[in-house]
């Protein structure tokens, strides 16, 4: 096993970044961001071209999801709920409208990536690599949002994730998707819990007819 430097402080970086996602914090974000600058060197110097270029989306979705978690301001469609004692963004559900769409841009992103990969690269992962990030695209823009299921769809990026990363010998890195399956499951329940109750103090009749929609 080889201990790589960028592996071991990406997978500190990468546990802060969960621990304060299940804390709903907003420095997440800034945590996010250094940790995915590093993450472009790690994953292009294992040959993992995917996640190394979906590191560069992420880095422009940690910037917006910033935005959006502090001001309630999204690209598209309307303002998004925003607490009135915090200013910033509740946690609210995937609308539901937009479940198939999703899913449907999941599988067309899933095959172009293969494609790509199968094609111009010399990874040996493309299966695996193209899938978790198909995912991933949806996963962090659903994090941007606050939605809370979004936990959902990184618990099964992570599970994917650290078998293969243990495949690629990156172990720490590993090790931490392994670890943030549990702190997922774990971040769902504590977000559900907070949507309860913040549903509970802050009824918002209009909210609740789009998230149903």
């Amino acid at each position: 096993m080889t201990i790589k430097p960028l592996d071991v402080i990406t997978t500190i970086l990468g546990l802060l970044y969960i621990l304060l996602e299940v804390r709903g914090s907003w420095l997440m974000w800034v945590v996010g961001f250094i940790m995915q600058a590093l993450g472009i060197v790690l994953y292009y110097q294992n040959g993992l071209y995917a996640d190394c270029a979906m590191e560069f989306y992420y880095i422009l979705m940690t910037i917006y999801g910033f935005i959006v978690w502090k001001t309630g301001w999204k690209l598209f469609g309307s303002r998004k709920s925003v607490d009135s004692k915090t200013s910033e963004q509740r946690i609210t559900s995937f609308p539901k409208r937009m479940i198939l769409p999703w899913l449907i841009g999941i599988m067309l992103i899933w095959a172009a990536i293969y494609w790509i990969l199968v094609t111009f690269t010399n990874s040996n992962v493309p299966l695996a690599d193209s899938f978790t990030t198909a995912l991933s695209i949806v996963g962090i823009w659903a994090l941007a949002h606050k939605y809370l299921e979004q936990w959902l769809i990184w618990i099964a990026v992570d599970i994917v994730t650290s078998v293969l990363y243990f495949y690629k010998d990156i172990p720490f890195k590993a090790s931490l998707y392994a670890l943030y399956v549990i702190i997922a499951i774990f971040g769902y329940f504590n977000w559900r819990r907070k949507m309860k109750a913040d549903r509970q103090t802050n009824v918002d009749p209009v909210d609740t007819f789009v998230e149903n929609c």
